[in-house]
């Protein structure tokens, strides 16, 4: 069925996942009549208004995303969930297409299922190479901060881009600052400096700003790699001076390979002279005071001469 493409349209067809805009293909060298002829014998098909699979059956995927582009304009590029999903910033497909365009322009008739997103700085957010085109990671982690309802989801979004080694803190950071309005800006640049630190993780953010620095304790070391034999583990809050491992766990359950997976990990621990105290949601969020004082006589029996402090009124660390 390929044979009936043109040399220039077989190109641009096999460049956008088997899909081109009718004016393209006219411009490869595509006789109108042809184009016509190919659509009503179902060799070709509509996705969208002028825009064909150069194919029967079932479009992709990949081929719907080049569709909706094409709908949006030349200009267009996928953002926001759509973007994170090309990045594997998510782990499924968004459920509706988003594509962003420049503020200046218009689309009339957006399709079903296509969301279209104007911005002002679309040339500075455009990933320069990528296909099919697409915003920069981290302008992606940035429009979605700046759509999230909570804080938490945001920090999220920043987060697992860092995690999954997609970029880094400082180029967000970067990203951020060349916006100028931005949501959640102030507490998204001390989450992306702890992020540089080495929190991975809204538990471990919220372990860092309601149990260790409100209460006067000393800094951990985030994420230790440690290798024993032929496993590598690592440590979420270490405080190697004193003797101490603080663990977060974010499970709603234990398997019970997970759970003696981590007695496995504790009792190495302490054969090396490390206590393991292990926290969850509950103990970081609602407990916090109660949580640092415990971490605070473990660390003064391991020798840390400081003292626990008050977090404010109702603070209960010092009972």
């Amino acid at each position: 069925m390929r044979r009936e493409l043109s040399p220039a349209c077989r190109e641009l067809a096999d460049l956008q996942s088997g899909v081109v805009w009718r004016q393209q293909a006219i411009s490869a060298g595509m006789d109108p009549i042809v184009i016509d002829g190919l659509l009503r014998s179902g060799r070709w098909q509509p996705l969208q208004r002028g825009s064909y699979a150069t194919f029967p059956g079932e479009a992709s995927r990949e081929s719907r995303l080049w569709a909706a582009l094409q709908r949006a304009g030349a200009e267009a590029v996928l953002s926001h969930e759509t973007a994170a999903e090309l990045f594997r910033l998510t782990d499924r497909p968004s459920s509706l297409i988003h594509v962003s365009i420049p503020a200046a322009r218009r689309v009339d008739g957006v399709p079903v299922g296509v969301v279209v997103h104007r911005s002002r700085r679309l040339n500075e957010a455009r990933h320069p190479a990528l296909m099919p085109p697409r915003t920069r990671i981290e302008e992606t982690v940035l429009d979605l901060v700046q759509q999230a309802v909570t804080f938490d989801v945001a920090f999220n979004w920043a987060a697992v881009a860092c995690q999954r080694g997609l970029t880094t803190a400082a180029r967000i950071d970067a990203a951020m600052a060349g916006r100028s309005r931005m949501r959640w800006r102030a507490g998204l640049t001390v989450a992306l400096a702890d992020i540089r630190d080495g929190v991975h993780s809204l538990l471990e953010f919220r372990y860092v700003h309601n149990v260790e620095r409100p209460h006067g304790l000393p800094q951990a070391t985030r994420q230790v790699k440690i290798v024993r034999g032929m496993r590598t583990c690592y440590l979420d809050n270490l405080y190697d001076p004193y003797g101490l491992c603080v663990e977060l766990d974010g499970r709603g359950a234990h398997p019970d390979d997970r759970r003696w997976e981590d007695i496995r990990r504790d009792n190495a621990s302490a054969a090396e002279g490390r206590v393991t105290l292990r926290y969850n949601w509950a103990d970081v969020s609602a407990r916090p005071c109660a949580t640092a004082r415990q971490i605070a006589r473990t660390l003064q029996r391991g020798g840390w001469p400081g003292k626990v402090h008050s977090c404010g009124a109702g603070c209960r660390v010092m009972l």
